[in-house]
């Protein structure tokens, strides 16, 4: 299992760019497989990570995730090919749906038909990105473009999924899912073998399963988990995140983070690598600095195998 982290912390803080730059290019230094950013309000995480590529030069980096509800097919292939473009071969577009009580109150639209609505997403995003030419009427999404394909070829697409149909899409279209606040058991039971079925009908390689919890290494365990419990409270209320905590026996949030000292931290990580997952991307978390400096240090332990 390739270990990366996930700076979206950081986006939620509203830390800057040039900050955010300066996360990543530690963590290539530090030697992680990725880096991950939500696509939250402000900054845009893909303008963000186009910034990395001169900061970088081979971590991979990803969105975690870009909502797709926001932004138009064609206009998304774009952005992410041009990105793709400055920073090399090496851009994860990790997409998704959101939620209907985020995209009912900022769009102020239905959040009708979700699956119907992703399946004509990717019919015109990933001919667009793949081919640079596509001609697709939906009653969702249309999009007619011609062009050639991208000569850096197109970014990895993993698509955020929970729920059977958006699972049967992630391993049928994509190169995977990516996950946030599921834990081993849900992945073991539900992610890996409804995703590895759906691509082995599809023909396609095993897809990747990219988890991604918050991880501290601290001596109080308690103190850690009322902050995470605390500050991600709103998940508790949206019905895709609700399901996958409760067939996770998890009361909230703070019971699929993995917060503990050093053996409890390495056992919790390891469960996701038993449960089939493919990359965990850790949000780092801590009450103190030496919380940090010790969750870094593991996971650079972990990272370099």
């Amino acid at each position: 299992m390739r270990i990366g982290i996930n700076g979206s912390g950081l986006i939620a803080t509203g830390a800057p760019v040039g900050q955010i730059t300066e996360h990543a290019a530690q963590a290539e230094a530090d030697g992680f497989s990725s880096y991950w950013l939500a696509q939250l309000a402000v900054p845009d995480a893909l303008t963000a990570i186009a910034t990395m590529g001169e900061a970088t030069s081979s971590i991979e980096i990803g969105t975690a995730v870009v909502p797709t509800w926001f932004r138009h097919p064609l206009m998304l292939a774009a952005q992410a090919v041009t990105v793709q473009q400055i920073i090399g071969p090496r851009l994860a577009l990790g997409i998704g749906l959101a939620h209907k009580l985020s995209v009912e109150a900022t769009l102020r639209i239905p959040f009708a038909t979700p699956a119907k609505h992703m399946d004509e997403y990717l019919s015109v995003l990933l001919p667009a990105m793949t081919d640079g030419s596509v001609d697709v009427t939906g009653d969702i999404w249309s999009g007619f473009t011609e062009g050639a394909p991208p000569a850096e070829g197109p970014p990895t697409v993993l698509l955020a999924a929970m729920g059977p149909r958006m699972l049967q899409l992630a391993g049928s279209r994509c190169a995977g899912t990516i996950l946030w606040l599921s834990g081993p058991k849900v992945i073991a039971e539900r992610i890996k073998p409804a995703v590895d079925a759906a691509a082995a009908e599809a023909g396609r390689p095993t897809p990747r399963i990219v988890a991604s919890v918050p991880v501290c290494v601290t001596d109080d365990a308690d103190g850690v988990k009322e902050m995470v419990g605390a500050f991600l409270a709103g998940y508790n209320d949206l019905p895709s995140y609700r399901g996958v905590m409760d067939a996770e026996g998890a009361g909230g949030p703070a019971d699929v983070s993995v917060i503990g000292d050093e053996a409890t931290v390495r056992a919790g990580i390891a469960a996701f690598a038993e449960a089939g997952a493919t990359d965990f991307a850790p949000v780092e978390i801590g009450l103190a600095e030496r919380d940090q400096v010790a969750t870094r240090d593991l996971l650079k332990e972990l990272a370099a195998g």
